[in-house]
Formats: C-alpha cells, sequence, structure tokens
C-alpha cells in the first residue's frame, strides 16, 4: 500500500471546491404583496402574494384570489383562486429608473359563482416593471393574461395589479 503524501490527496477536493466557489453568484430571494384587480367579466379586486428568486432569469409562485360577486350592476361575477408557477425574463438593471419583466407561466384555479365551481389549469403571460422606492424596497406593476382550461365562465382573463416588492 502506497502513502500518498497529504497535499496530494487534499488537491482535487480542494480544486474542486475552488472551481464551484468561483462560478457561484450570491443568493436572491423576493416577496411581493399583491392588490390588484381581475377585468373580466368587471372589475374586482384581487389580492395574494408571490415568491421567488433569481435574477435575469428569474422564478416564481403566485397566489391571488377575489371573491364572487353576485350584487355586481353588470350581473353576477364569478370569484377566482389562482396557484401559479412563473417564468420572469428582466432585465438585469435598471432602464430610466425602470426593470421591465416579461413573464410566463402556469398553474392550477379554482372558479367559484353560487353553485357553480371549477377547478382546472391555467396558462397565462404578461408584461410588468419594477420600481426602487428605497433599499430592497420596490413597486411592481403587472398585466396578464390568463388563459383558463376546462369549463369557466369566462375562459381569458385580465389582470392588473400592483405590489410592494422586497428583494433579499
Amino acid at each position: 500500500m502506497s502513502i500518498v503524501p497529504l497535499r496530494m490527496r487534499l488537491f482535487r477536493p480542494v480544486l474542486v471546491t475552488a472551481l464551484l466557489l468561483g462560478f457561484t453568484v450570491p443568493a436572491y430571494a423576493d416577496f411581493t404583496f399583491i392588490i390588484g384587480s381581475n377585468r373580466t367579466p368587471s372589475s374586482r379586486t384581487a389580492k395574494g402574494f408571490a415568491v421567488g428568486g433569481g435574477g435575469m432569469i428569474a422564478t416564481e409562485f403566485e397566489y391571488a384570489n377575489n371573491g364572487e360577486d353576485l350584487d355586481d350592476e353588470d350581473g353576477p361575477t364569478p370569484g377566482l383562486r389562482t396557484f401559479l408557477g412563473n417564468l420572469l425574463l428582466q432585465t438585469p438593471f435598471p432602464v430610466a429608473g425602470f426593470q421591465p419583466y416579461g413573464l410566463v407561466g402556469t398553474g392550477v384555479y379554482r372558479e367559484t359563482l353560487d353553485a357553480h365551481q371549477e377547478t382546472a389549469w391555467a396558462f397565462h403571460s404578461g408584461v410588468g416593471v419594477k420600481r426602487r422606492v428605497f433599499g430592497p424596497v420596490m413597486v411592481r406593476l403587472d398585466y396578464r393574461v390568463l388563459k383558463l382550461r376546462g369549463e369557466p365562465l369566462h375562459s381569458n382573463v385580465h389582470r392588473v395589479y400592483t405590489g410592494f416588492h422586497v428583494a433579499f
């Protein structure tokens, strides 16, 4: 049995560790509190949150909910609850003070209106901007079109929202 010097046995693990550390980037995550409006078939308040992370290419999980309105002057409007996963492509730096982004995603929705209830798959796409207020706090403005599968009362839903976005 040959005895290999200690420094030779440590060479590979130290080299691999140094290479991995040399190519890593700082961890980054964010949280957004959402308040906005589902615009289909009429405007109703939507509230929720998003949790995600990443840089120029980012991911997030989003939950949003608006209740049904049986007394709407244009007729009853359904409640819509969404659980969505998003992929964002955003500029790595602000442009004229704003950080624009585009997003696509998919997830599950539940639509309710009185006795009607539909749960199925949803796809969506949208655009938005973030603007730094101070430190890690940003304001976010977002527009999306949701395509609801299954048998919803409204298969295309337009959503506009703003939110307070905190990166950490």
